[in-house]
């Protein structure tokens, strides 16, 4: 327990020290937000900051800081270090630079932001990028929760039945202003999931269990894979994850202060790795307990967190609290796909200039995307295979995305003349977790474990390299 508590002092830590040392260097100014400039009712809507930060806590929770830390912990202690220096150094830093960046331009989607600092071609590819992988969220965070609700209600409210339940939601989510649904259901939602960690954490103190501490070495290796990059991947949401910083132009939208900024963007990424750090150590001790792994005759099986999950939360908690921890991780992948896909409507009527104060317009928007979010998802649901594979392309897409936030924050902090290094540093780590998972991954390259490091190592020198010379380049210019 002492290495699972020194990782919880720090990530409460980290917000308070290293979160101000990056928000110095953002240095947030008293200039009107664009919630305050131009509301229009719909999408810019001045919200308080409590608020704030519970909707953006729920938009980037999802199932990632319970399922992914659920399979991470099976690295050992090799997941507490990455939950703790990856949302420190790396998710938190991400989520908030990426937020203020877009709060300064007028709530920006995220791939104007990158084409902003990387160019029109990065901007290009953004677009596409960022709507797949918005569909992917949407239609990935419907199975779970549905599978769920479906064991917890008579049998004819099977699974197909709580899809459809969720598809209106995301309907109504997706096209009604914020205020209307997700901004008064989500800090009910987030409440919950909230209870939900904190009666996990406090029942860690209770019992007490047999953790692995930092001192033991990495602990045991339950997956037979290698810790680099396979971790990195399975612990998206509670380290880093470019997923967030598509949600950020939502509250960059409705912010009435550029100070909010640390407590909406760090400040949720920071108790999104409180969860996942919390369910990481529930899962150990749940582990040694049952003995679960997550492979079946050598093969990977996705998903079965959702029965670890229930077992803890049942097991630890009783009926009531085990319900209201179920209620808790059903709510969380269902809120972060409803804005996902609201995310992709305003990205689209961005892209095409098509104005969103009037429901018909938004609706010319938003069918496509939802018709296309259907269609994945029935293919998702032909078989366990096929939701495996939409998964994992989702996880690994999902990280790709922070490798082109993090490159063009890097340019931005250059460009301004401010500390790099802050996310320098994470964005070549990401760039080599990235390719070495695309090159080693089956539905990837499929290539050999050596053969794939040799690719992330050449990428990473290629990127650091391209790096200086372009910086030298723009110091020159600057003299």
């Amino acid at each position: 327990m002492i290495t699972f508590t020194a990782s919880l002092l720090l990530l409460i830590g980290g917000y308070f020290v290293y979160g101000k040392i990056i928000e110095r260097i953002v240095r947030p100014t008293a200039k009107p937000t664009p919630a305050l400039l131009h509301p229009d009712g719909v999408d810019y809507i001045p919200m308080p900051g409590w608020k704030l930060f519970m909707i953006q806590f729920l938009n980037i929770a999802g199932l990632g800081p319970v399922f992914g830390a659920i399979m991470g912990a099976q690295f050992g202690t090799a997941s507490y270090i990455w939950i703790v220096a990856g949302t420190i150094f790396a998710g938190a830093t991400h989520d908030y630079l990426a937020g203020m960046l877009s709060l300064r331009n007028n709530g920006e989607s995220l791939p104007d932001t990158v084409g902003r600092y990387l160019g029109l071609g990065a901007k290009r590819v953004m677009r596409v990028f960022t709507v797949v992988l918005l569909v992917l969220v949407g239609a990935v965070f419907v199975s779970g929760p549905a599978g769920l609700l479906a064991n917890m209600t008579p049998a004819h409210l099977d699974a197909t039945f709580w899809i459809i339940v969720i598809f209106i939601y995301y309907v109504l989510a997706t096209l009604l202003p914020i205020d209307k649904v997700i901004g008064k259901i989500y800090p009910v939602f987030a409440v919950v999931l909230l209870f939900m960690a904190l009666g996990i954490l406090f029942m860690l103190f209770w019992r007490h269990p047999q953790l692995p501490e930092i001192t033991e070495g990495l602990g045991e290796n339950y997956t037979g894979l290698s810790v680099f990059p396979m971790m990195f991947v399975s612990i998206a949401c509670g380290a880093i994850s470019g997923f967030h910083a598509t949600q950020s132009p939502l509250m960059a939208r409705c912010m009435t202060g550029e100070r909010q900024g640390r407590p909406v963007f760090y400040g949720a990424m920071v108790a999104e790795g409180i969860v996942a750090l919390i369910w990481a150590a529930a899962a150990t001790s749940f582990f040694k307990e049952n003995g679960v792994s997550y492979m079946l005759d050598g093969k990977e099986t996705l998903y079965t967190g959702a029965d670890v999950a229930s077992g803890i939360s049942n097991g630890w908690l009783g009926a009531f609290g085990g319900l209201l921890a179920i209620l808790g991780i059903i709510a969380a992948p269902i809120s972060t796909g409803d804005t996902a896909l609201r995310s992709a409507r305003l990205l689209v009527a961005d892209m095409f200039k098509v104005g969103q104060r009037s429901l018909s317009k938004r609706l010319i928007v938003c069918v496509p995307i939802l018709l296309v979010t259907m269609a994945v998802l029935l293919f998702s649901l032909r078989d366990k295979e096929g939701f495996n594979v939409i998964w994992r392309y989702f996880a690994w897409s999902n990280q790709a995305l922070s490798v082109f936030t993090l490159w063009a924050l890097t340019v931005y902090l250059t460009r301004a003349g401010k500390p790099f290094l802050v996310t320098l540093i994470p964005a070549l780590l990401m760039t080599a977790v990235c390719v070495t998972y695309i090159c080693v991954a089956p539905e990837g390259l499929g290539l050999s474990e050596t053969h794939s490091y040799v690719a992330g190592g050449v990428c990473v020198a290629v990127s650091a390299v391209w790096y200086r010379v372009w910086r030298k380049r723009f110091n020159r210019r600057c003299i």
